[in-house]
């Protein structure tokens, strides 16, 4: 399969990103979505900060505090039974909080690769349901109007809420889609026989795996119909958990995902779904191997290792031009083959 890593990997990484004040850092820009607005590529970035903390024996993580609009520093003192042993959480006798608190930032492009990164965040938590940040966008356009689905963290679980745009100026709200847990939506970016489709993750506590859903709406708001698309496959390299990545494409074959997973090392690749194109909840093949999986020293070292995790994505010119999130902490850019990938998909299920 065609695949291109680009040589000024990784793109964006924090120092390119201003802290959205002085008490803060930057210690990820990942995860990215992606859209072109007019002649520029427009992405949606994560934006992970965490406080500067000066005392050893007091953990900061910070919060959005909705009642005061602005967010506010938790102090965790160091206590033996507390868990620190994740980089992304701390998990005390009473509750658990995010390391960190992720906002989304505007960067915009002429040609694709070097971007121009807006010095202040584009949008911040606004709501008791965004208290630990607002995660992993990814963005579809259908016809004049772009949307914005996101995971909105909180104390109350991990919601899914979408916004939307015309300009990537001004900007409207429009709540929870999904109620939690939930994350990895993606809108299809057309109706379908008069109905929009997404595919969603819910998290299970009791009996299910944290596996790729979908469901259908006729307003984009409120969806029902919710069926199971696919699940893990113990022992391989899906086996952990699996989410939707990029927005499907659609191509002459059907609709293309292509969809992360993880094993049970927590090892985050991505491999490829075809759905049928008038039937979406009929998957048509799925890649057995993975497309791309950690190799480079970026997408195996950092915030959180072995990780690949695309959010958004251009079709152009026969190719997928992916910007995916590399080890929670910078951004990478590949480019894959539209038609190797259908073909290999389709090759292996003819095989079966």
């Amino acid at each position: 399969m065609e695949l291109y890593r680009s040589e000024l990997n990784p793109i964006i990484r924090p120092e390119d990103v201003r802290p959205s004040n002085p008490a803060m850092e930057v210690i990820g820009v990942f995860n990215a979505g992606a859209a072109r607005l007019g002649n520029e590529v427009i992405l949606m970035l994560r934006v992970a900060e965490r406080p500067v903390s000066r005392d050893p024996a007091v953990y900061l993580t910070p919060l959005y505090d909705a009642g005061r609009n602005e967010i506010t520093m938790q102090e965790i003192p160091r206590k033996p039974e507390y868990d620190f042993s994740d980089p992304r959480v701390v998990k005390t006798t009473e509750r658990n909080y995010l390391t960190s608190i992720s906002h989304f930032r505007v960067a915009r492009s002429g040609g694709g690769v070097h971007f121009r990164i807006d010095d202040k965040p584009t949008i911040m938590p606004e709501t008791k349901y965004e208290s630990y940040g607002i995660e992993d966008p990814r963005i579809t356009q259908i016809g004049g109007t772009y949307y914005i689905t996101y995971s909105a963290i909180s104390e109350y679980g991990i919601c899914a809420s979408m916004i939307s745009t015309t300009d990537f100026a001004g900007f409207k709200r429009h709540g929870n889609l999904f109620h939690p847990d939930n994350k990895d939506v993606v809108l299809f970016p057309r109706l379908i026989a008069g109905k929009y489709y997404a595919l969603h993750r819910p998290s299970c506590s009791h009996y299910g795996q944290p596996e790729i859903w979908i469901a259908e709406s006729s307003d984009l708001l409120q969806w029902g119909n919710h069926r199971q698309l696919i699940g893990v496959r113990e022992g391989q390299w899906d086996g952990g958990r699996i989410g939707a990545s990029l927005v499907p494409l659609e191509t002459g074959e059907g609709w293309l995902e292509i969809y992360h997973g993880a094993d049970r090392d927590n090892k985050y690749s991505i491999g490829a779904l075809l759905l049928d194109k008038n039937e979406p909840w009929r998957v048509i093949a799925r890649s057995e191997l993975p497309l791309m999986s950690p190799e480079a020293e970026y997408e195996m070292e950092g915030f959180f290792g072995n990780v690949i995790f695309p959010c958004g994505a251009l079709q152009e010119d026969g190719l997928i031009k992916m910007y995916y999130g590399a080890s929670d902490t910078s951004i990478g850019y590949a480019e894959l083959s539209v038609s190797s990938i259908t073909a290999k998909l389709i090759q292996t299920q003819t095989k079966e």
